[in-house]
Formats: structure tokens, C-alpha cells, sequence
């Protein structure tokens, strides 16, 4: 009898652990500012975990005039809608929370299922990766830089 509780012990384990957590299905878009890089990114999580990203930047902004930061603004807003149509699926390691590249470490987008908060983990150069908050969207607007 001991045999037989320990080993469906065991299987429920096994049952539990095996169920790979579903990664959240939706749309986001998030942007980030400072004096060295300006970033506008879309993302989209498909039923099934595909995921479709991208992200243009502009690194070594500076300090513009409000004219020419709009003028950016526009730009990458006007990249990312172009790229969008050419964005190639890609999978993801997904641990409930942060998502990685199959058999990679560092983590590339972070979900807290608590906030249902997404943040894209953004990497460039041999600086300090920075994460852009991302917020959720029905469909995707041509200037993610208006206000949601």
C-alpha cells in the first residue's frame, strides 16, 4: 500500500510538472526615450505561444528639439508599420513569467500574471539591456507614441 501512494504521489508530480504554462495571447506596443536611444516596438502573442516582435530604434538621440523628436518619433513609428508585414514568427521558451529563446538564458520579454504587465527586455550593443513596458491593444495604431 505504501508502494502504491508513493508512486501515484510521483505521478501527480510528474502529471503537474509537465504542464507547460501558456503564455498570455494579445497585442502590445510600448515605447522608450532617453538621451541615448529611442525605441517604438509592437508585439503579439498568438493562441499557441507563436510570438511576432519588432522593435526599431534609433540609438545616440541625443538632446533634439521637440520638432525633431516628433520628426523621429514618426519615423520609427513609420518603420515599425512597414516591418510589420514581414515580421517572421518565433518561439519562446516560456516559464510562466519570463520568456527566453529555446535553450537560451537571458530573458527577451517578462509577464507578471498578477498585473497581466508585459515588458520587452530590449538589448543593444555592449550596453545594459533596458526593459520597455509595454500596454495591451486591441489593434495596432500607426503612432504608438500618442497616448493610450
Amino acid at each position: 500500500m505504501r508502494r502504491f501512494a508513493v508512486l501515484l504521489i510521483a505521478g501527480l508530480v510528474l502529471v503537474a510538472c509537465s504542464r507547460a504554462p501558456q503564455p498570455p495571447v494579445g497585442r502590445w506596443v510600448g515605447n522608450y526615450e532617453s538621451p541615448s536611444v529611442m525605441v517604438d516596438a509592437w508585439l503579439e502573442i498568438l493562441p499557441g505561444g507563436s510570438v511576432r516582435v519588432c522593435a526599431p530604434d534609433i540609438l545616440d538621440v541625443g538632446t533634439p528639439s521637440e520638432e525633431d523628436r516628433g520628426a523621429m518619433h514618426v519615423r520609427l513609428a513609420s518603420e515599425l508599420s512597414d516591418a510589420w508585414g514581414e515580421v517572421k514568427l518565433r518561439s519562446y521558451d516560456f516559464d510562466g513569467r519570463v520568456f527566453r529563446k529555446p535553450g537560451g538564458f537571458a530573458p527577451q520579454m517578462e509577464w507578471d500574471p498578477a498585473t497581466k504587465r508585459m515588458k520587452l527586455v530590449f538589448y543593444f550593443g555592449m550596453q545594459r539591456s533596458i526593459r520597455i513596458e509595454m500596454r495591451a491593444v486591441k489593434e495596432f495604431n500607426e503612432d504608438s507614441w500618442a497616448s493610450p
